[in-house]
């Protein structure tokens, strides 16, 4: 038997072709419309599942069972994404679960936010004695999967794990891309680090060789020049300390054996990202601090966790035998 594990991002839509045992056999990726409607990714998706069937030189009706690992918001009941957040405004749902059981002619696609999907990939492939497990991913926004006593939290519409949108400042500095005001991805996301650099900027006399102004002045700056300019040691600072009381909400929360960060912010820079939630954590929580962990599947975790979702049936109790 085969399994299809899809991943689709604001960026790029992947998808594989596993065997019984999570064994990649296929693979295809491409890049996610902009536009104009959600009906143009769900035709995307279709095409690179289509293409990854091809790599492994089956037939897309040949397929056992499909997992989506998506961004959100979700709606699994209709089996849609409904206007992402990260997309503009007026995009509109994009339906996925009717396509590709149409493509594949089988009812069993099931769908899971991309975080959750995370969860499932960095438990089954790393973590398979450990039942409480959180991944946590910080890119250009910030979400957790979380995987508690053996079970996949899904929430009631697919949402659980929205991590990114619980306060970290209660006077709301800034905004965050939902239009709510001190959310934790609203200062350390990659997106939003530039805005949180421009605050510090200008609440206090701090001489900087940053690009401040530039609209070319991205996080990638903000991190290379560590060390070396005032401002952004500065701010890494800062974002040490709310990333560290973000996650500490998140262990007072689930109670994990084990955080695994991944995301582009964080695997890039796990000095400045990982390195401190571990070194801090421990004042930060009344309860027994998890282990810290930087992701070991990287950018393939919300991959490979939705084909082990689509291994379990979209159950996700326990990893597959």
């Amino acid at each position: 038997m085969a399994y299809v594990g899809v991943d689709l991002g604001a960026t790029n839509v992947r998808a594989v072709v596993g065997d019984g045992s999570a064994t990649i056999i296929g693979s295809a990726r491409t890049t996610t419309p902009s536009g104009p409607t959600g009906s143009a990714i769900t035709e995307a998706v279709a095409a690179v599942v289509r293409d990854a069937c091809s790599d492994a030189g089956l037939r897309p009706d040949s397929i056992t069972a499909a997992g989506i690992g998506s961004m959100g918001r979700l709606d699994r009941a209709a089996g849609v994404v409904r206007t992402p957040s990260n997309l503009a405004d007026d995009f509109g749902p994009i339906p996925l679960v009717e396509a590709l059981s149409e493509l594949l002619e089988t009812e069993r696609v099931f769908l899971c936010g991309d975080t959750a999907a995370g969860a499932l990939g960095e438990r089954f492939f790393n973590y398979p004695e450990t039942p409480n497990v959180v991944y946590l991913t910080i890119s250009s926004g910030i979400g957790a999967g979380i995987i508690a006593d053996g079970s996949l939290l899904v929430g009631r519409n697919g949402n659980a794990g929205e991590v990114g949108h619980t306060t970290v400042d209660w006077q709301g500095a800034l905004s965050c891309g939902c239009g709510r005001d001190g959310h934790w991805e609203a200062y350390c996301s990659g997106d939003n680090i530039p805005r949180f650099a421009r605050l510090l900027y200008r609440r206090a006399s701090i001489s900087t060789d940053l690009p401040i102004e530039a609209e070319s002045f991205t996080a990638k700056d903000v991190f290379e020049y560590a060390g070396e300019d005032e401002l952004a040691d500065r701010v890494l600072r800062r974002l040490a300390t709310l990333n560290t009381v973000g996650v500490a909400n998140v262990v007072h929360s689930y109670d994990p054996a084990v955080v695994i960060i991944g995301g582009a912010v964080a695997l890039n820079n796990p000095s400045h990202v990982v390195a401190p939630i571990r070194d801090r954590l421990d004042d930060h929580v009344i309860v027994e601090a998890p282990a810290v962990a930087l992701s070991e599947l990287g950018e393939q975790a919300v991959l490979k966790g939705a084909l082990v979702y689509a291994l379990g049936d979209g159950a996700a109790t326990e990893p597959p035998s």
